[in-house]
């Protein structure tokens, strides 16, 4: 008799770990590219800001990929015979963009804006991780709607000053606490309405 009670619970509790595990998220999953671009080599040592090539970040919901022309800036004139490069020299040649994979992506039912976030003081790292750090890029967070809310319920313990939220070695100050509250008065986010299902379910 206790089975027949036991195993209805058993099996809710397995399907809510299974969602949130990294096998549905795809969390620490690296993704076949066209190119194994390295965020380690281009941000971490070279110190290219996140801007240069995610040029609509500050503007727009989506972020941007940077196009084949970004690349061959440098690439024209650095490593232009290199051969793990040849998909963005073919990609310039045949007016044909580089079809990269996404890598940190929310389901379609679910709206969100880069642009809001990074003015409002969310830093690229507070959602993709230490990117700067990555040698092939990963979901470093779920990204789940859990996830998500903890940020919109408590954004004091997230938000930074607007001078660091493009800054991949910035870390929380010990008083973040103080600091938090006055950056979230200073950005006008209202707490109140974070946590509305409208807020992101459009």
């Amino acid at each position: 008799m206790a089975s027949i009670i036991v195993a209805p619970i058993v099996a809710i509790l397995l399907t809510f770990a299974l969602w949130e595990s990294p096998y549905a998220t795809y969390q620490y999953i690296t993704r076949n590219q066209p190119v194994p671009f390295s965020h380690e080599h281009h941000v971490g040592r070279l110190g290219i800001d996140c801007r240069y090539c995610h040029t609509g970040v500050e503007q727009a919901a989506f972020a941007g990929l940077p196009s084949t022309h970004t690349c061959m800036t440098c690439h024209s004139q650095i490593w232009n015979t290199a051969a793990v490069l040849q998909p963005v020299r073919d990609s310039l040649a045949q007016h044909q963009p580089l079809h990269w994979i996404r890598v940190n992506r929310v389901p379609d039912f679910v709206y969100f804006d880069h642009s809001i976030h990074v003015a409002k003081g969310i830093g690229c790292t507070t959602c993709h991780g230490a990117i700067g750090a990555m040698p092939l890029t990963y979901r470093a967070e779920p990204l789940t709607m859990g996830w998500c809310l903890t940020c919109h319920r408590h954004p004091e313990q997230f938000v930074r000053p607007q001078s660091e939220v493009f800054n991949p070695e910035w870390t929380p100050p010990p008083d973040q606490d103080r600091q938090g509250p006055t950056l979230v008065r200073q950005y006008l986010i209202k707490t109140e309405g974070l946590t509305d299902c409208s807020r992101c379910h459009r």
